[in-house]
């Protein structure tokens, strides 16, 4: 429906659209070392076409068959890759959905963008530094890898943006849009504590749906509680 997409370095974003109501649109961002085609994005997304809303998941640049190079993937450049997103989509009323390193993106760009008219943060990423010092301080920028995953260097470039981020807790004072945060209990990737930081620092219209034994990928039995919570969430702002 929107033909190709490509960021401003002229990369172009893989995506896949299904289609749902018009004038409406969920766009769904994944975290580090993810795709648009994770089971759980995958199910989401089918999840609310099934409630006859339109959806675009994306790879961001650098990732699954999207163009650019992974090393250089960033929460800074992703932003730049949801804004082209944003663009190409048109004239739509959008509510963004991201996970993990893609919620980060989207507290940066919905504190900008006034676009954005709602927000859903799964696991979403807020102390940047602390993450990248948790999970990857042992591990030699431009040496090793992410997790041990060959696929996934990790790079001066990512360990740079995160550090110089810090945190995206305080734009939540920014975050004028309802806003959805989900998280699982057990997520030992992305702490819940995260999404109640920046719960706290915004006066926005929020909601803090925990599921209990949920971990940062909504496996098992996470998966049906995230995809309805997120379904009749979404659905209710879009027939407000």
């Amino acid at each position: 429906m929107f033909g190709e997409i490509h960021n401003e370095q002229g990369e172009r974003l893989d995506y896949t659209y299904h289609q749902g109501a018009e004038g409406q649109l969920v766009l769904i961002g994944h975290g580090v070392t993810g795709n648009k085609d994770r089971p759980f994005v995958v199910t989401l997304s089918e999840g609310l076409n099934a409630a006859g809303i339109a959806v675009v998941r994306f790879s961001f640049s650098g990732n699954g068959n999207s163009e650019g190079c992974f090393v250089d993937s960033t929460i800074s450049k992703e932003v730049t890759d949801l804004r082209s997103v944003i663009d190409a989509v048109g004239n739509q009323t959008l509510c963004y959905i991201g996970h993990s390193m893609g919620g980060a993106v989207g507290v940066i760009t919905a504190s900008q963008e006034h676009r954005i008219r709602y927000l859903v943060s799964l696991a979403g990423m807020v102390h940047t530094r602390e993450f990248a010092m948790r999970e990857f301080g042992d591990v030699t920028p431009d040496k090793g890898c992410m997790w041990d995953e060959p696929d996934c260097p990790l790079s001066s470039t990512y360990m740079d943006d995160m550090y110089r981020i810090d945190s995206v807790a305080g734009l939540g004072s920014k975050i004028a849009t309802p806003w959805l945060l989900v998280h699982g209990t057990e997520d030992d990737v992305v702490p819940p504590q995260d999404s109640k930081d920046i719960i706290a620092k915004t006066s926005a219209p929020t909601e803090l749906f925990e599921i209990p034994g949920g971990d940062h990928v909504f496996n098992e039995d996470a998966m049906a509680p995230m995809v309805n919570k997120v379904v009749d969430w979404v659905g209710n702002q879009f027939r407000n």
